[in-house]
């Protein structure tokens, strides 16, 4: 019996895709247990490259089973869309179902996130524009549309009557907008709830039926510890929890489910989106670390906007993966710092008031912090061909070790390349 919880240690955009995908073979489920459409998980194999914003990473696969559970943010276009584009480039129809407790987001989610993004102009957040923080507020304020409430007209219709009373007062006081009508989106809603008959079940039975009878299950999370709304760098944050605490909950499993947790830290740092980011590069360092950045450099996977970068950062990943309770660590995108002669680690921060620290800070003191850099040889070759940790270089040996070490957890997968066989397994 395993329960595996995929989770980032960082700011997203670990490579927790091509993990999933990878450990998929040997798994029967494969859950997304929160968030929504605003993060893209890039997976490459044998029928191309995908940027998976809804779909469980288990898709390719077909004696795979795939759930999406109540915890996420469904957004019905997007998934439909996604199912037609694996249909047209020959990928076999997915094994899929999808939680009726699942909530979705509705068009003025997105609206009402494009809106404030435009208030807010230069003091805005980075939103992906999805709808996700209007989604989850709508969520935790009883607001909020299940997908089983797409099948009854009248019960509809009152749920976003009642969700439109202030709605409408917001629209046309702060933002000069016209007042929406609920009669007008019921029609919209209730094909959506067409399109989602198929896969709609009891996925929270379905998954302790699988628990119990010892079946492999992962649960795949989206973005990372730092984007966590209690534990990250608020308010630059997600609207749902990253950490793998929440996994059984957005998934529909009990606690004493989960085995092991994988935190999916990347052998540099990224970051899509706003907020503090210590070891943030910047000019012709930044763009030549970006453009040999993964398989088609270091753009977001939904927004296609260019991710700040940096060197790997110890204060921010053994934070992450503290509070994940990371049990072992797939470190991706190894092979792409194969460019350098000397590679610097960040191993503690200087604050603003001249502190030193190894502790990762609250954001009020994260804004002005300062890195602190010590320095590991480059190994100058490719490490593509890969496949066991003795193949690897000394050089490169002995930074996986490095980081090991300063974080505090077993890295237990390396990646060496964009493909799934690009993966060393480290006992």
């Amino acid at each position: 019996m395993s329960v595996t919880v995929i989770v980032g240690a960082n700011w997203g955009d670990e490579g927790k895709g091509k993990m999933t995908d990878v450990l998929a073979a040997q798994a029967a489920y494969v859950v997304r247990y929160q968030g929504g459409s605003n993060a893209g998980h890039t997976i490459i194999n044998d029928y191309g490259k995908f940027a998976l914003q809804m779909l469980p990473s288990g898709v390719f696969r077909p004696e795979v089973h795939n759930v999406i559970g109540p915890g996420v943010a469904l957004d019905v276009e997007t998934l439909t869309r996604e199912l037609q584009t694996l249909q047209e480039r020959g990928v076999p129809a997915p094994r899929l179902s999808i939680a009726e407790r699942a909530q979705v987001v509705l068009p003025y989610h997105r609206l009402f996130d494009r809106l404030e993004e435009e208030r807010l102009g230069d003091r805005s957040f980075g939103s992906t524009r999805r709808g996700i923080a209007p989604f989850y507020a709508d969520k935790y304020a009883k607001l909020g549309i299940q997908a089983a409430d797409l099948y009854d007209e009248r019960r509809l219709l009152q749920r976003l009557e009642q969700a439109l009373e202030s709605k409408n007062v917001l629209l046309e006081q702060l933002y000069g907008q016209e007042p929406l009508s609920a009669d007008r989106l019921v029609p919209e809603l209730m094909t959506w709830g067409e399109q989602l008959r198929p896969y709609l079940r009891d996925t929270t039975a379905l998954l302790h039926e699988a628990q119990q009878s010892g079946a492999t299950i992962l649960l795949e999370s989206q973005l990372g510890a730092l984007r966590d709304p209690d534990h990250g760098i608020y308010p630059f944050s997600t609207s749902s929890s990253t950490l793998a605490g929440f996994a059984p909950v957005g998934a529909g499993l009990p606690p004493y489910a989960v085995t092991d947790i994988l935190a999916v830290v990347k052998a540099y740092s990224s970051c899509v989106g706003a907020g503090p980011f210590v070891v943030e590069l910047a000019g012709a360092e930044a763009e030549e670390l970006r453009r040999r950045g993964g398989d088609a450099g270091e753009y977001g996977a939904v927004t296609g906007r260019p991710r700040r970068v940096g060197w790997f950062d110890a204060v921010a990943t053994r934070y992450g993966c503290k509070i994940q309770g990371a049990t072992q660590v797939a470190l991706t995108n190894l092979d792409v710092l194969s460019y350098l002669d000397r590679i610097p680690v960040c191993t503690a921060y200087e604050l603003a008031d001249g502190t030193v620290t190894e502790q990762f800070p609250v954001s009020a003191r994260l804004e002005q912090a300062q890195p602190r850099y010590e320095y590991l040889d480059g190994w100058r070759t490719e490490l593509a061909d890969a496949r066991s940790f003795d193949e690897l270089p000394a050089a490169a040996q002995r930074y996986v070790e490095f980081i090991e070490a300063l974080i505090g957890v077993v890295v237990t997968h390396i990646s060496v390349g964009p493909r799934r066989d690009q993966i060393i397994r480290r006992d």
